[in-house]
């Protein structure tokens, strides 16, 4: 099995990336357990990174004040569906 490369981006390195796919294809986000799911319109918020999380918890969290070394980041929030 092939490590998966971490795909770190600036908004300037995607909308480039994203220039040079078809421009009738969807966009999605992953699931919660699986699949893929529509997302909200992407907003910006403050995050810090926590690499030593479980991978549940995810890499990085929203940033609470007084927290260091934070960073602004466009954040691409999947549609939680009710079941």
């Amino acid at each position: 099995m092939s490590k998966k490369e971490v795909f770190h981006s600036t908004v300037g390195q995607l909308v480039d990336l994203l220039k040079t796919l078809p421009q009738d294809l969807s966009v999605l986000t992953s699931g919660y357990e699986n699949g893929f799911e529509n997302f909200y319109e992407p907003t910006i918020i403050k995050v810090k990174h926590e690499p030593e999380n479980p991978y549940y918890d995810g890499e990085f969290q929203v940033a609470e004040d007084g927290d260091v070394g934070t960073f602004d980041a466009v954040v691409l929030r999947r549609v939680v569906r009710d079941v």
